[in-house]
């Protein structure tokens, strides 16, 4: 892969950015990070087996507009932003002696377009995962249980949804502006399909997250 030693996989929240990063880090022996490990926002407001929404979660959406959970989210990855810049260079740098540190699959909501476009790392790549309105539905409604849950749940996993499509769209702005390499998770392909996908974008890139035909 020409010297590659970072591969961020950005997107939206359930776009398929864990399971995808995990195939693409497998198939290159790279370790598999992420952003969320750096400092996590108030997560997805559903129960899991073993898990209840803490109330903190429950009320950040239930007390914030759409508008109000976007600022929010934004603000945090600028927060975040100088960590993850850390960590991306401390993967594409030798360690003493000249040995090469171990490769990187980063992925996460956090590698929003328009910071990855500015960075100068080396040996660093990216590409960010889509998917249309009805695969995105379809996936909180199944992780969250929405027909089993109740009418407060399924009002507080409606609006983690509603925040999930906007910022894919204000996140799919940035990247066709720029002219960044996108990635679409449905029409039932495989996992291993998307990360081959992933895997030929970020080999044939010539910058951070752009291929020359783009």
């Amino acid at each position: 892969m020409r010297g590659v030693r970072v591969v961020l996989i950005g997107g939206t929240s359930n776009v398929g950015k864990s399971t995808v990063a995990r195939a693409v880090a497998d198939s290159l022996g790279f370790e598999c990070l992420s952003t969320d490990a750096l400092a996590r926002h108030p997560g997805r407001p559903w129960r899991t087996p073993g898990r209840e929404v803490p109330t903190h979660v429950a009320e950040h959406y239930r007390s914030l507009t759409v508008d109000e959970l976007i600022t929010s989210v934004l603000d945090h990855y600028v927060r975040l932003w100088p960590r993850i810049e850390g960590l991306i260079t401390s993967r594409t740098t030798t360690s003493g002696a000249g040995a090469t540190v171990a490769g990187l699959v980063l992925e996460g909501s956090a590698l929003w377009p328009v910071r990855v476009a500015q960075l100068v790392t080396p040996h660093t790549a990216a590409v960010w995962l889509t998917a249309d309105e009805t695969v995105l539905r379809a996936r909180v409604h199944a992780a969250g249980r929405h027909d089993q849950a109740s009418p407060e749940e399924r009002a507080l996993m409606d609006t983690f949804l509603s925040r999930t499509l906007r910022f894919q769209a204000l996140m799919l702005e940035a990247v066709d502006r720029l002219d960044l390499d996108r990635i679409d998770t449905g029409s039932g392909r495989s996992v291993e399909n998307l990360a081959d996908a992933v895997l030929e974008t970020v080999d044939r890139q010539h910058a951070v997250g752009r291929s020359p035909t783009r």
